[in-house]
């Protein structure tokens, strides 16, 4: 439905009905959500922050480049101003597992025309099968085709590739090869329909560790490359090889473009073929690896086939025989200009830091991106930049020979591109580095290798904190800690560290420069490291107290007093530990379920909240003791996030659930927990966090991520959960979002959103923008009779908008003859509908904005 004027007479009257009301003090049924346009970006980290398992350039079209990411979705590189724009934000909470992208094929044929293969999991943590998604506009939009199998873009083995391939002869062939054991698939109508290659039988028979759900799948097929040399533009080519995750024999070849296949003779033994690019000159190049990584990989050589002779060379910059090979090899690149020149990577080489190699000559001789000096010392073919993301020095000084920042780790992926010889980009577990200056490194110069991540978020989000003063916003995430953000557009300079993982904050609410953060320490490194750290500057520096709960590796959660005078731990491993003494000395906490979430009051000092498995509890003592309150009807299992409001004690909102075991939404407490009403049209909720309170009002703007109205999104509420607006769209739904929001509580409107792969999103009410709200009505259904006539009643509830009339279809009711209104009612009159046929009769109530209710008649004898 098209936005339509919204009644303002209306609006203000239901304004100064609600202002007139007690927020605080009631339980309100919340309506029927409407709209309100916002604009979303991501928080800056400047690096991405996640792995980068494969980056693509296409052949034809100059400087249309794609980055993929395991949990993350897919960018599209912008040359004007050197970033990257994301592709998959419209995925959403119920195809989630589209995010995960473990392959990419954009066209040579046809630049426009982009094919994904998408699915995150191939166990049992993802419960839907895989896409082949296809696009003809370089991403902007996407069709996707379900294959009858799963797909694992965070899987090991996901820097290997690429799996899906587009014939460079004709353009509506592909092929994918597939993980578990499913084979090569082929499409001949441009990815939309798929079959399997029945004539290719090896499947693959690697498995990286069989007792393991997330290592025990078989890897599959590895990549897929067209010898283009062997068709014609239009007609099919014939010469295709396949890579396999087989230490046997693991390189087959089609020459009768795909009909028959046969393992290519005298390939080398041992190892697991990580790429596989066909230089123009006729040299298959492959990388090998005795781990499929992104992680593992403790051997490796690089091989090159001459097809034209069949002979393989063994042309290894370290061979696997070298006592000073200790690493596979990943990333793989042959300068398309150039074809003797090419670059491999090793995969895992972590000491003292990774290393690549180039040679200008087929393999014959190598060069190295560092050499060693005089040890410790090493000399160098590259400075390196990280001014765009200061922080990947991980905060660290270390000794020689090892230097901060690294060259990177899980190099899984280099590519040359196809129109420049200077410009080289590869993944790391951390961001994606690049140069523009390469063929210095053959002068003996030193190339200049830069953060290439701009618009690149790819962070696992776990807390978020935006406390009432100082910094706007604190971040807890995976892989790379957390944050300080002081401006939401500039990449911080430094990570938080010690401990150098983060997995919740929380601050004193009557103190908000006291901080306190828990996580995993690197107890091997140093035997006296602590999971927690305090500050007292609002984040700005950290310090480890004295000690920590006797036994723990850490991790957890941690709440803070509202004066921080203490703090309650909720460990990982050994359960729930209080401390009124800064952290320098911890007790057990009695009363309380060891896995039991945790939250403070943000008023009263001595209470702090604990939940599990439905049950509430309540410590008045600073979290020494805990007693269960009488609460009743909270979800049992699933999601579950719960938090007191600022300014009004013993206020708290809880939500999540499962749609498996029920209940599921968003419950409220006004009386320290003793009780919890249930909102009633907030169906799911996952996520509840506060913000600054809406202009006139004085109860906190409430954020969730939830389902209403059967409308999966973030919403946000200004009166306590009496009406909501969803303040995202369809285009902005970043996957499951089910691990922090907050709201801003210096600034309305703004809210911040914890994703699982695309970073911290926060959105601001779009300027000029008024929030539409829908009408509903009561009931939806209803049965006549024509035996039994009688006229059916109907109650708006109007969230300030007006009635424009009723339609059947098309057609429109007459008002005073068809229907009457008095106030908030309508009637239906008996004689429209007994002129109605058998059958179901919707009738749709058109209001002035938002979503038009439907009023579904069942017309009887």
């Amino acid at each position: 439905m098209t936005r339509k004027l919204i009644n303002k007479l209306c609006i203000l009257v239901l304004t100064a009905i609600i202002t007139g009301t007690s927020l605080a003090q009631m339980t309100p049924k919340a309506n029927a959500a409407g709209s309100e346009a916002y604009t979303w970006r991501n928080v800056n980290t400047g690096a991405g922050g996640g792995f980068i398992p494969g980056i693509i350039f296409n052949t034809k079209e100059q400087n249309l480049i794609y980055a993929r990411t395991d949990i993350g979705g897919l960018y599209r590189w912008n040359q004007t101003d050197q970033s990257w724009t994301p592709l998959l934000d419209f995925v959403g909470t119920s195809d989630w597992s589209k995010l995960g992208v473990d392959a990419l094929a954009t066209d040579p044929v046809d630049p426009n025309r982009l094919y994904i293969a998408a699915g995150t999991y191939t166990n049992e943590w993802d419960p839907n099968n895989g896409y082949i998604m296809r696009s003809t506009d370089k991403g902007n939009t996407w069709q996707s085709t379900q294959l009858p199998f799963k797909v694992g873009g965070n899987m090991p083995g996901r820097s290997i590739g690429e799996r899906l391939a587009i014939d460079p002869n004709k353009n509506n062939i592909l092929y994918f090869g597939a993980r578990s054991g499913n084979g090569l698939w082929k499409s001949t109508d441009y990815g939309a329909t798929w079959n399997k290659v029945t004539s290719f039988t090896n499947t693959g028979t690697y498995v990286e560790n069989p007792s393991n759900s997330y290592q025990g799948d078989i890897m599959g097929l590895a990549w897929i490359t067209f010898d283009p040399s062997t068709g014609t533009s239009g007609n099919a080519t014939q010469t295709i090889y396949v890579g396999v995750a087989d230490k046997g024999n693991s390189i087959y070849r089609s020459a009768d473009g795909g009909a028959t296949w046969s393992a290519v003779p005298g390939q080398p033994t041992g190892f697991l073929p990580h790429h596989g690019v066909l230089s123009s000159n006729g040299n298959l190049y492959v990388t090998y690896s005795d781990g499929i990584g992104p992680y593992d990989g403790a051997k490796g050589d690089v091989w090159k086939l001459n097809t034209a002779t069949g002979a393989w060379t063994n042309i290894s910059p370290v061979p696997s025989s070298s006592s000073d090979n200790s690493f596979g090899y990943g990333g793989l690149a042959v300068d398309a200009q150039h074809p003797d020149t090419l670059m491999v990577a090793a995969l895992n080489l972590w000491w003292p830091d990774t290393q690549i190699f180039r040679s200008t000559d087929g393999g014959a001789t190598w060069t190295r991106a560092w050499d060693w000096g005089a040890y410790p010392n090493r000399t160098f073919r590259y400075t390196q930049d990280i001014s765009a993301a200061p922080w990947l020095d991980w905060g660290a000084t270390p000794s020689l020979p090892e230097v901060s920042p690294k060259l990177g780790w899980m190099v899984g992926d280099l590519e040359i591109d196809p129109f420049n010889s200077n410009r080289m980009m590869y993944g790391t577990g951390a961001t994606l580095y690049g140069t523009n200056n390469l063929t210095t490194w053959d002068s003996g110069g030193q190339i200049n290798i830069s953060v290439m991540a701009k618009g690149i978020e790819e962070m696992a989000v776990l807390d978020l904190i935006s406390p009432p003063s100082g910094a706007p916003l604190i971040s807890a995430v995976g892989d790379v800690s957390g944050f300080r953000h002081d401006d939401l557009t500039v990449a911080p300079t430094k990570m938080l560290i010690n401990p150098d993982s983060t997995t919740s904050l929380d601050y004193a609410e009557l103190n908000p420069s006291f901080i306190a953060r828990v996580g995993k320490a690197n107890y091997s490194a140093n035997s006296n490291a602590k999971s927690i750290a305090l500050s007292s500057d609002g984040g700005t520096t950290w310090s480890n107290p004295s000690s920590e709960p006797s036994g723990t590796t850490g991790g957890g959660m941690i709440a803070v007093a509202a004066d921080g005078s203490s703090l309650v731990w909720k460990t990982q491993d050994i359960g729930v530990f209080y401390s009124k003494t800064g952290g320098s000395s911890w007790t057990a906490s009695s009363g309380v379920p060891a896995n039991a979430e945790i939250a403070a009051d943000r008023v009263n000092k001595n209470k702090f909240y604990a939940y599990s498995g439905g049950s509430f509890y309540i410590s008045a003592d600073g979290g020494a003791t805990f007693t269960q309150t009488s609460a009743a009807g909270l979800p049992v299992q699933g999601a579950l996030n719960f938090k007191a409001i600022p300014g009004v004690e013993g206020d708290i909102w809880l939500a999540g659930g499962s749609d498996e075991t029920g209940p599921y939404g968003l419950w409220h407490s006004t009386d320290s927990g003793a009780s919890f009403t249930k909102l009633a049209d907030v169906e799911k909720a996952d996520v509840v966090g506060f913000g600054k309170a809406a202009p006139g009002k004085t109860y906190m703007s409430l954020y969730v991520s939830a389902q209403i109205d059967s409308v999966r999104g973030i919403f946000r509420s200004d009166d306590a959960g009496a009406t909501w607006v969803r303040v995202n769209d369809d285009q902005h739904q970043y996957g499951v979002l089910n691990s922090a929001i907050t709201g801003d509580p210096k600034v309305y409107g703004r809210v911040y959103v914890g994703t699982n792969g695309r970073g911290i999103v926060y959105g601001d009410p779009a300027v000029g923008s008024t929030p539409i709200m829908n009408s509903s009505i009561t009931p939806t259904t209803a049965t006549f009779s024509k035996k039994r006539p009688s006229d059916i009643q109907v109650t708006m509830t109007l969230n300030g908008n007006t009635l424009l009339g009723l339609k059947n279809g098309t057609a429109s009711l007459a008002m005073g003859t068809d229907f009457t209104v008095s106030g908030n009612t309508v009637t239906i009159s008996k004689s429209y509908l007994g002129n109605q046929p058998l059958g179901t009769t919707s009738l749709t109530f058109d209001f002035s904005a938002g979503t038009d209710p439907v009023l579904a008649v069942s017309i009887v004898r």
